[in-house]
């Protein structure tokens, strides 16, 4: 933790550098369908590092914010769907920087996790398989690529998809079921064992490498390259989860801040009717009650990251808070697409980016649905606790 006036100075920085810096590259050529390119992401952090800014969540000694001061950093850094890949702050390196800094012993911290922290690799985290093959997705118990022993060594198998910057990745994480249960597996990429057999034509665009359907074929690990303790696998991901759920929040949320701030723009410059378009209540309510939604966003945020600081879970929280965060700024989104009309779906702004990007956010991390079921069962326990 550090001092507020500390923080808001730094946040003020992000936020700097954001708009001056990252926010010309918004037009580059080489952002691609499957996210920009190595030489831009390259670049990128060449300008944080120069500006001290990346990672700005880790202190020297590896140590993490608290949840609540990421918050005020991440949303600055989500002012430009850029903004956290030059930052390093941006899924899938965030959450597993904070999953390996919390489980990898020295050794694999040293291999795997400083090179994270200072930029110079991406990672993936290799768990959810295809659902056509019946394979893990929302429920990892339904997991079915394998790790069989071999004397002291292991030999996994399976097929894994929509694994987020997969292609051009060095530092892989992968799960798998043993006959102990779960374990997660430390790789370095790109391996011949581990085939990139498509990298899939989604409808965001953000991050690096897009999202690739992934086959482990006989992929031989030793035993010093099992994260933690075989069998475990399930606990340790939930290390990652609810701060991964919050840290998407926290980015996208920024981004939203952006769209708001280009839509009323725009309601205010453009005139319609014979007044400005923000004079028309249809347009003026919309802005209104996007205004109203991004603080309810943030203040769903900083609660959620004050549970999880205090050394609880947060797992119905951090549900509760993925899905009614998720679904508000989507209707935030989808608002300033329709206030900017045409210009709203064209890509001459980032507006119709975002829209996108927020879509395959209410599936990504988990479907809305499954949060609610979830949050459905904790009503159900609680009341058969409460009627014992």
């Amino acid at each position: 933790m550090i001092p507020e006036d500390a923080l808001d100075e730094l946040a003020s920085r992000i936020e700097t550098f954001v708009r001056k810096i990252i926010l010309p590259y918004e037009k580059d050529a080489r952002l691609t369908g499957y996210g920009p390119s190595a030489a831009l992401v390259a670049e990128l952090r060449g300008h944080a590092r120069a500006a001290g800014l990346l990672a700005p969540h880790i202190s020297a000694d590896g140590k993490h914010m608290p949840l609540r001061q990421t918050a005020k950093l991440f949303g600055k850094a989500g002012l430009s769907p850029l903004g956290p890949v030059a930052l390093n702050v941006a899924a899938p390196d965030e959450g597993n920087m904070l999953l390996l800094g919390r489980i990898a012993n020295s050794g694999q911290r040293a291999q795997f996790l400083d090179p994270l922290i200072k930029g110079e690799v991406r990672s993936a985290f290799l768990m959810t398989e295809p659902s056509w093959e019946q394979g893990a997705g929302s429920d990892p118990s339904m997991m079915l690529t394998t790790a069989v022993r071999d004397g002291d060594d292991w030999i996994i198998n399976g097929r894994k998809a929509f694994i987020t910057g997969a292609q051009g990745a060095e530092v892989g994480i992968v799960m798998a079921n043993t006959d102990r249960g779960a374990a997660m597996f430390l790789v370095r990429l790109p391996h011949p064992a581990v085939q990139i057999e498509r990298v899939l034509d989604t409808l965001d665009s953000s991050m690096p490498g897009g999202h690739a359907i992934v086959k482990i074929d006989n992929l031989m690990v030793s035993d010093d390259q099992v994260l933690g303790e075989a069998g475990r696998g399930f606990e340790y991901a939930q290390v990652r989860l609810a701060p991964a759920r919050l840290s998407h929040c926290m980015r996208w949320h920024g981004a939203c801040v952006r769209m708001q701030e280009i839509a009323c723009e725009y309601a205010c410059r453009r005139k319609a009717f014979g007044r400005q378009l923000i004079d028309h209540e249809g347009v003026g309510f919309m802005l209104s009650d996007n205004l109203i939604e991004l603080k309810q966003a943030e203040l769903m945020i900083d609660w959620c990251a004050g549970v999880v600081d205090s050394g609880a879970p947060g797992m119905l929280e951090s549900s509760m808070t993925k899905a009614a965060v998720s679904e508000g700024l989507y209707r935030i989104a989808d608002r300033c697409v329709q206030i900017m009309g045409g210009l709203g779906v064209s890509r001459d702004t980032v507006v119709e980016q975002v829209f996108r990007e927020i879509r395959a956010f209410r599936i990504y991390d988990g479907p809305t649905e499954v949060h609610k079921w979830s949050i459905a069962k904790s009503i159900k326990r609680a009341h058969s606790i409460r009627n014992q």
